[in-house]
């Protein structure tokens, strides 16, 4: 049994963590963590969690026997060290993205789980999203051949950018160049496209990441000025090509106050993918790609399997580092175009 509390009680907390777990039965959450400054900007939601304790007491949390497992909901600057906090109190730690700000301090933090022998992941969730998914099984297939184009597109239109200032990358990027990771492993090479359309020399709205794998090569893109539904998804391989339609962003939905219900059921079939593919007797076939729900539980399927039978980790210590040095790398491109 793990028995969780949760720092922040933010929309994270309530709609990527909660509802995944609250019905477990070999899950539990005990506590939400929550400064005094910053009760007032959630105050409205906790009353739809009586079963919760709600504290501002964090030597609570990490004195109480019972607790096992504390997830970081908290704002960036804190993760780094509010995981060293939890793991030099004999806790095992999920932490949200950006893991740490540096692939430097993310050793350090993987460092001192070793050392105290406990758990501490990412909450890198999103390469559980029902699209990536769908892609994953479409490779896995072996219909479309050999992989020669991956691409990723994450884009918006929004007059002043994302923010007018570095973020970007570290707000979006974490999560795509962590679905391409996680499904063709550690480039060989890479190289960065990165600016700012609105901010120059100031922000990071734009970007084109290039990794190569041998012969095959993959891209991750974002721009804030696409105003034209743009494939979420292209594949294409020595016998066929994937299509996947644009992202559904999650910023553009409104806020209910109450407690968060999942959607379980599989995507509309306007958001379906289409496979184009040659088959083995060289025949063109055409098959739409169904889409299902996201799978964020698997997160804590893996946690629970990791922390009670020694289970490997879905999300392995070298991908992290590996997709922070990117964004630090990619950073620094940005950095160095010259303010007007």
């Amino acid at each position: 049994m793990l028995t969780v509390a949760y720092i922040g009680f933010g929309v994270s907390t309530r709609e990527y963590h909660i509802p995944y777990v609250e019905k477990r039965e070999d899950i539990r959450v005990k506590y939400v963590y929550r400064r005094e400054e910053d009760i007032a900007q959630n105050a409205a939601y906790e009353p739809f969690y009586p079963e919760i304790i709600f504290t501002t007491d964090m030597e609570r949390i990490l004195g109480d026997p019972e607790v096992n497992l504390v997830v970081v909901c908290a704002p960036d600057a804190f993760h780094v060290p509010y995981a060293k906090q939890i793991l030099n109190a004999g806790k095992h730690a999920l932490i949200e993205k950006p893991f740490a700000p540096t692939a430097k301090e993310a050793e350090e933090v993987f460092a001192l789980a070793r050392e105290k022998g406990l758990i501490c992941m990412p909450n890198q969730n999103r390469r559980f999203d029902a699209d990536v998914l769908a892609v994953k099984e479409v490779l896995e297939s072996g219909k479309l051949g050999d992989l020669v184009k991956f691409e990723s597109h994450y884009d918006y239109f929004r007059g002043n950018g994302w923010y007018d200032y570095f973020g970007t990358l570290y707000n979006l990027g974490v999560h795509t160049i962590d679905q391409v990771i996680s499904i063709l492993g550690i480039p060989d090479r890479t190289h960065f496209d990165v600016r700012s359309i609105h901010h120059p020399g100031m922000a990071d709205d734009y970007y084109d990441l290039e990794f190569y794998y041998g012969n095959s090569k993959a891209t991750v893109h974002t721009s804030m000025c696409v105003l034209i539904d743009y494939p979420r998804f292209t594949v294409h391989g020595t016998r066929g090509s994937l299509t996947l339609p644009p992202a559904v962003h999650n910023s553009g939905k409104k806020k209910i106050v109450g407690r968060h219900v999942i959607n379980t059921d599989p995507a509309s079939e306007d958001r379906w993918g289409t496979l184009v593919y040659m088959d083995e007797s060289g025949k063109k076939r055409e098959e739409k790609v169904q889409v299902g729900c996201a799978h964020y539980e698997r997160i804590y399927d893996n946690l629970t399997a990791a922390i009670e039978q020694g289970a490997e980790k879905c999300i392995k210590d070298g991908e992290v580092i590996k997709v922070l040095e990117i964004l630090e790398d990619a950073t620094a491109v940005a950095r160095s175009f010259e303010r007007p």
